[in-house]
């Protein structure tokens, strides 16, 4: 059963066995390096909310987790009573509700709205880019260039942002920053020096501070692959501490999200 209005279902499967059974914190199924799973870490970790980490490998997934969730792709959230949040913005959003001390959650519906539709760009046709530009044999093509100003327009529009504001939420980070981070740091990461001789300043610093902080290190810790009968691994990825960039004054007009044709 799934309760649209929170990302919230019931597994309808048999227990686990006790070896491998939730505890009476949430199970959170993570795979280190994906930018899904990093945001969602990163929320656990701002929100505090303890849990127990199992770390996967997607070449070979362990059947608890896909007993918890049949789609096999991380990260997923087993809370204690069974139910299973199975979406990385839903398992965001859940932790916030929860626990927002740094107040990553939007202050108002506008304002959720407005976030909602940049990450949606985000995971939509950025994303979409993304993958080809990075993998372009995956897609049968000669290379990813058409796909890298693809999402290089896309990126002028995080840019135009930053130009008005410290961080892509507001005056502080947040929820958006969050869920975008770790995308816009895989597409950099895939030609570091292309992307360094862009003139994108202010998505640069935004990006190159999101990077150096304690609570990118934090989530990025690396931790031994989980396998049944292994003892529990508790953790809020550490305390973490309000993000800082500064950044130049504002000089542009206000931004509006625009999704490219």
């Amino acid at each position: 059963m799934d309760d649209t209005a929170t990302g919230l279902r019931s597994t309808g499967h048999q227990p686990l066995p006790m070896a491998c059974a939730a505890t009476s914190i949430p199970l959170l199924y993570s795979f280190r390096r994906c930018p899904y799973a990093m945001r969602a870490r990163l929320a656990v970790q701002a929100a505090g909310v303890e849990v127990e980490l199992r770390e996967i490998t997607l070449k070979a997934k362990p059947a608890e987790l896909l007993q918890a969730s049949p789609k096999g792709t991380v990260p997923v959230l087993v809370l204690p009573d069974g139910r299973v949040i199975e979406q990385s913005l839903d398992l965001m959003r859940w932790v916030l509700q929860k626990n927002d001390p740094q107040r990553w959650l939007p202050a108002d519906a506008a304002a959720m709205e407005e976030a909602l539709a940049c990450i949606a760009i985000n995971d939509g046709p950025f994303k979409q880019a993304l993958d080809r530009y990075k993998y372009p044999a995956r897609f049968a093509l000669a290379d990813g260039l058409a796909h890298r100003e693809q999402g290089a327009a896309i990126l002028k529009q995080w840019e135009l942002r930053l130009t008005v504001q410290p961080f892509l939420q507001g005056a502080l980070w947040g929820l958006l920053d969050a869920a975008i981070a770790p995308f816009v740091r895989q597409f950099a990461h895939t030609d570091k020096a292309w992307f360094a001789e862009q003139n994108w300043p202010q998505l640069q610093r935004w990006l190159t501070a999101f990077e150096a902080s304690p609570a990118f290190a934090s989530v990025m810790e690396k931790v031994p692959v989980w396998n049944c009968g292994d003892a529990p691994r508790i953790t809020s990825f550490g305390s973490s501490q309000p993000m800082s960039c500064p950044l130049r004054a504002p000089t542009a007009a206000p931004w509006q999200p625009h999704i490219p044709a």
